[in-house]
């Protein structure tokens, strides 16, 4: 229902790139062009200063996108009011998801979801933990599934389940034989971790600290963004690593990798996170409730029998 040149005009701002909005509004770049032209003729003002082919926004400008952003969210927020009055469900639904759960958890939880409501369309993004809490944060998605705690204050957390983090190597590493591993053991050992801003990397970090293992007598020998790729470096013999243990039920049966605990072990909250005081749509509420009642047990949901037994 809202103006169409605003639109344009919040896409722009938003990617400070015509090119990037027109791909974004399946739009050509001239077609863009012009819809920004149009509003700034009717505002009778420059909305965008262009110089040494980058752009960014005028003071009018500024002030235009503020109001463009509360009078597009008004708008959805009547489009969608207004199909629920309907009684059905559906709609766009933009999650986020960190590695871990992104790739080997909510892939299930959302094929369910989207079974027992067609109408609703799913889309997901991974990455890590931060830069899903960012996304989430400048309102790009609906709310997000991270493994480490919130750290913006313009966001609510609600907690949705736990999972554990596992030291996983080769069966010929000497690590394999231990029935549980200290972080005192693994100083010095090659390690295989993650990169800075993951959930993983956070909780593993805090848990040496915290037992008294600077980091700084951990021999980091490759730092990877994908549990993917680390499971494929661990399984050469490379070194070892910590990850979910949700995250390799099938190389524990096939006898690929090994997962020993952690002395003490290392349980960590997973958290749904979406912004303070914002209109839900009841396709976000019943995905939020469907969601945190799957995840509940996430051994059943990948496989693994009672993740915290000893």
């Amino acid at each position: 229902m809202a103006d169409r040149r605003l639109q344009v005009f919040y896409t722009v701002a938003k990617q400070l790139s015509f090119t990037k909005a027109a791909e974004a509004l399946f739009m050509t770049q001239p077609a863009v062009t012009f819809q920004v032209k149009q509003l700034e003729e009717q505002f009778n003002t420059r909305l965008f200063d262009r110089s040494h082919g980058r752009i960014a926004l005028t003071t009018a400008g500024e002030l235009v996108f503020d109001y463009a952003e509360r009078i597009l969210k008004l708008s959805a927020e009547l489009e969608t009011r207004m199909a629920e009055m309907s009684g059905e469900i559906s709609g766009p639904l933009l999650i986020g998801a960190s590695l871990t759960l992104g790739e080997f958890i909510l892939p299930r939880v959302i094929g369910e979801f989207q079974a027992r409501y067609p109408g609703v369309q799913m889309h997901l993004t991974v990455g890590n933990s931060e830069i899903i809490e960012h996304r989430v944060s400048d309102r790009s998605l609906d709310l997000g599934f991270i493994e480490s705690p919130s750290h913006s204050l313009s966001l609510e957390t609600q907690i949705v389940g736990e999972d554990e983090l596992v030291v996983i190597c080769a069966p010929g590493n000497e690590l394999a034989r231990s029935p549980c591993l200290s972080p005192a053991q693994l100083a010095g050992k090659p390690y295989v971790s993650r990169e800075a801003g993951s959930g993983t990397r956070e909780f593993a970090d805090l848990h040496f600290r915290q037992h008294g293992v600077s980091l700084d007598e951990l021999k980091v020998v490759m730092e990877l963004g994908s549990t993917i790729a680390i499971k494929s470096v661990v399984e050469t013999g490379l070194g070892f690593s910590i990850v979910s243990r949700a995250t390799v039920p099938q190389e524990l049966r096939l006898g690929t990798l090994v997962a020993i605990p952690l002395e003490p072990r290392l349980i960590r909250i997973l958290s749904l996170v979406y912004p303070t005081k914002t209109f839900r749509s009841r396709r976000l509420n019943a995905f939020v409730e469907f969601a945190t009642s799957k995840m509940k047990s996430i051994a059943e949901l990948c496989g693994i029998s009672n993740p915290t037994a000893s």
